[in-house]
């Protein structure tokens, strides 16, 4: 097991350096120069230093007067030594950017993993065992219509009845108008209520694939030979399905729900731009658009950990889950 998880980490660490490696590339390929028309900008100022001196300057501090290899290794260098910069955008330290939303993203996306699980496993298991009954047609529709829906028609779905026709809640924003008169735990609940749609959202489109994957493990198991041998020696249903069948099928759903748990961190990128949340996926969002190129790779490369992570945490559950994997 302990040689397992290492060659896992050391795969993880070589990927990371190549992701790492081609992010830097491609922002330094970038067709555009945010460099040149931040200098322009400040050398408009009162009083500023030239165009050139600018340039000067930011391409010195940004490493962009040497070559890509050795400007990756100096950026690289200052990665691991977490020195991120500024960011252009939001004129702050990128680490205190970061810590600023980087929370609402995971609290919103804590609340709609927990509920998918809550509906997505019991609605699969319940498909599997009354396959092709009209609960089956029903779960899967239901599964399928999730599947399909894009994220930005749903939510302007959401807005469109419980925000403009029925006027439940605001259109935009994490806060209301008068949040700053509210009590603590007022402006909580302001907070809550202002993240209801977005959740319902994550939770609607996520929920579906959940759903077949847990209805199709479950049939699976549900068709072996020692289910089979279960209720010949006369168990009962109930326990044939939830002792013996839903215990094998936890197996691949743990691999998947470890391999969620990164995700929290990545913020739900449409969902908040859609609903204004300022979130790590809306301010990212931001940071592109704006051409804040020192956010914009510190979040690049931290999705890259994110995923590498994810796949790290599912390669370890499975093989905590299934010996057959360790003996492998």
């Amino acid at each position: 097991m302990r040689k397992y998880i290492i060659k896992r980490i050391l795969i993880s660490i070589v990927i990371l350096f190549l992701v790492a490696f081609v992010i830097y590339a491609l922002m330094r390929c970038l067709p555009t120069s945010y460099v040149e028309a931040m200098a322009r900008q400040k050398s408009m100022q009162p009083g500023s230093k030239s165009f050139e001196e600018w340039m000067e300057q930011l391409t010195h501090m940004y490493n962009l007067d040497v070559g890509i290899i050795p400007g990756f290794f100096k950026w690289l260098g200052q990665m691991l030594t977490f020195k991120f910069g500024d960011s252009w955008l939001w004129t702050k330290p990128v680490t205190e950017v970061f810590n600023n939303c980087v929370w609402i993203s995971f609290f919103m996306g804590l609340i709609a993993f927990v509920l998918q699980i809550i509906i997505a496993i019991p609605l699969g298991v319940i498909a599997a065992t009354k396959q092709y009954s009209k609960t089956d047609y029903v779960i899967s529709v239901l599964a399928l219509a999730g599947i399909s829906l894009p994220t930005f028609f749903f939510a302007s779905l959401l807005k469109l009845v419980f925000s403009v026709r029925l006027g439940w809640f605001d259109l935009y924003g994490l806060t209301g108008r008068n949040h700053e008169q509210l009590s603590a735990f007022a402006k909580l609940l302001d907070m809550g209520h202002h993240l209801v749609l977005p959740i319902v959202t994550l939770v609607v489109i996520s929920v579906g694939s959940l759903m077949r994957y847990t209805r199709t493990n479950m049939l699976e198991v549900l068709n072996a030979d020692f289910i089979r041998t279960a209720r010949a020696k006369g168990l009962s249903e109930r326990k044939v399905i939830y002792h013996h069948a839903f215990r094998n099928t936890l197996i691949p759903l743990v691999t998947i729900i470890g391999g969620s748990l990164p995700g929290l961190f990545s913020g739900a990128l449409i969902t908040e731009t859609l609903y204004s949340i300022p979130g790590i996926g809306y301010i990212s969002y931001q940071s592109m658009v704006g051409g804040d190129i020192p956010f914009s790779m510190f979040y690049l490369v931290f999705m890259a950990v994110l995923t590498l992570l994810g796949n790290l945490i599912s390669d370890i559950l499975y093989a905590v889950v299934d010996p057959r994997v360790r003996i492998a």
